[in-house]
C-alpha cells in the first residue's frame, strides 16, 4: 500500500510531470534509505510527503523483517525444544523397543507397537518424515540422528531399552546397528531387516538375535494364502479386528511356580487369554494339560488382549517377591 501511494503520490506532486515510475523509484529510494538523485523536485508538500512515507515505509519494513526473522527463530527453538524433550524422555525411558528406520517395514512396526501398546522410540535420519509420522500417529517419541552411531542409540536409551529393529534399506547399516546395540547393551535383543539373504549369517555373527527377509516371508504368505486361506483370514483378522484386538504372546514363567502344576497360574480367571503352547528349553508343547508341571525357564504362548497380557505379566512379576 505505502509502494502504491508513494508512486501515486510523487506523480501527483509533481504536476504529473514525473511518471508513475518515477513516484515507485522516489518510494523505494526513500523506504530503503539508499539515497540516490531525486528524479522528483522535493519542495513544500513534497517534503513532507517524503518525512511520512520515509516514517511509515522504513516502519513497515522493519515491522516485516523483524516478524520473519522471528517466525524463523520461533520456529527454529520450537523444534529444538521439542527434539530436547523427546531426547530427555527417550533416555529415561526403560524396557522400551528402538525402531531403527521409519521406511515401508519400521512404519508398519510401529503401528504394531502402538496397538499392542508397548513403549518404543523412533530413531531415522528424516526430520521431515518423523514430523509426518508424529502428525499421523500421537504421541511417539523419535530421535533425529543416524542409528549407527553410538551417540544415537545412547540418546535412544539404549542402555535401558527391551529390543532393537533393524530396519533401515541398507544391509551394511543394519549389520553396524546390531552391532553397536550389542556393544553397548550386550543384553538386549536385536531383530535385523536383511534384503540379501547372502548376509543372514553376517547379521548374526556381528549381534542379530533374529533376521528377517521381507521377501522371503512375503513368499511364504502368498503361498499361504493359495493353499490354506482359512488360516490366513483368521490372522489377518485378529491383527485387523481393533475391538478385541487379539495378538499371539508369549510371557516367561519366573522359576518361583517351578515344580508346580499349570493350574496354579489360574489362567482360567483371565477372561481373553487362550493357552496356544509352552516352550521348555528346546521343546514345545502343544495344547499343555492342566496337571503339567512346570520347569524352570519355560514361557507360555497365549492369544490374548494386549491389557491382558500386561495384567498377566504383573501377575507373575510380583510373584517373583
Amino acid at each position: 500500500m505505502i509502494l502504491i501511494i508513494g508512486s501515486i503520490g510523487y506523480w501527483l506532486l509533481s504536476g504529473q510531470v514525473a511518471s508513475v515510475g518515477d513516484g515507485f523509484y522516489m518510494t523505494v529510494i526513500t523506504i530503503t534509505t539508499v539515497g540516490y538523485g531525486e528524479v522528483v523536485e522535493l519542495e513544500g508538500a513534497a517534503r513532507a510527503f517524503t518525512i511520512f512515507i520515509a516514517i511509515a515505509g522504513i516502519s513497515t519494513l522493519f515491522y516485516i523483517i523483524t516478524n520473519f526473522t522471528a517466525l524463523i527463530i520461533e520456529g527454529e527453538l520450537t523444534k529444538s525444544f521439542r527434539r530436547r524433550k523427546m531426547e530427555k524422555i527417550a533416555n529415561k525411558s526403560e524396557k522400551h523397543y528402538i525402531v531403527c528406520g521409519i521406511g515401508t517395514t519400521g512404519i508398519h512396526i510401529v503401528k504394531e507397537l502402538q496397538a499392542t501398546k508397548r513403549p518404543h522410540v523412533l530413531v531415522d535420519t528424516d526430520e521431515c518424515l518423523m514430523e509426518e509420522i508424529s502428525k499421523q500417529l500421537e504421541g511417539e517419541i523419535y530421535i533425529i540422528g543416524d542409528a549407527s552411531d553410538n551417540d544415537t542409540l545412547v540418546k535412544a536409551g539404549i542402555e535401558h531399552a527391551k529390543g532393537v529393529f533393524a530396519v533401515t534399506k541398507d544391509d551394511n547399516q543394519n549389520l553396524v546397528i546390531g552391532l553397536s546395540a550389542k556393544q553397548l547393551n550386550p543384553k538386549i535383543k536385536v531383530v535385523s531387516r536383511c534384503r540379501d539373504t547372502k548376509n543372514v549369517e553376517k547379521m548374526k555373527l556381528a549381534g542379530a538375535d533374529a533376521v528377517i527377509c521381507p521377501h522371503l516371508i512375503g513368499g511364504m504368505r502368498m503361498t499361504s494364502e493359495m493353499v490354506r486361506p482359512t488360516v490366513v483370514s483368521f490372522l489377518d483378522m485378529m491383527l485387523r479386528d481393533t475391538e478385541k484386538n487379539l495378538r499371539v504372546e508369549e510371557v516367561p514363567i519366573p522359576d518361583t511356580f517351578a515344580g508346580k502344576d499349570l493350574m496354579s497360574l489360574n489362567l482360567k480367571k483371565y477372561r481373553n487369554i487362550v493357552l496356544l503352547a509352552m516352550k521348555s528349553g528346546g521343546d514345545w508343547i502343544y495344547n499343555p494339560p492342566e496337571n503339567h508341571v512346570i520347569k524352570s525357564n519355560e514361557t507360555l504362548v497365549i492369544m490374548t488382549t494386549p491389557e491382558e497380557g500386561h495384567k498377566l505379566e504383573k501377575v507373575l512379576e510380583a510373584a517373583k517377591a
